[in-house]
């Protein structure tokens, strides 16, 4: 070895020794990228429309529950409220809890004694 190449070994390892740890940065400067985006939409506006059918579902069973079975047709139209309101139809599904948690308070107290 020449006295070049022991100098060029000697400060490679002092560099070495000295910032032992030397990582790649270059992922902090690239600019951000989102992958996938227009699938989100696509898929919450389907969530949104599946609620909208639950949500009419349910309150047409609560609806239907005032007249016909109240404790069976409340209870589904309850149900498939709350999973209305879980799916983004809130307002439907509020409704729909409403009037078939009142149609089984009224088929189990009020419509016995007639």
């Amino acid at each position: 070895m020449d006295k070049n190449e022991r100098k060029l070994n000697q400060d490679e390892s002092e560099i070495y020794e000295r910032d032992r740890y030397r990582e790649e940065t270059s992922a902090e400067f690239a600019a951000p990228t989102v992958f996938g985006r227009d699938q989100e939409m696509v898929t919450a506006r389907d969530e949104m429309t599946a609620g909208r059918g639950f949500g009419y579902a349910a309150l047409i069973l609560s609806i239907l529950s005032l007249f016909v079975w109240p404790i069976l047709f409340g209870a589904a139209g309850i149900v498939l409220g709350f999973i209305a309101q879980r799916r983004g139809a809130v307002s439907l599904g509020a409704w729909a809890i409403g009037i078939g948690a009142f149609s089984i308070i009224i088929g189990i107290f009020i419509l016995p004694f007639f």
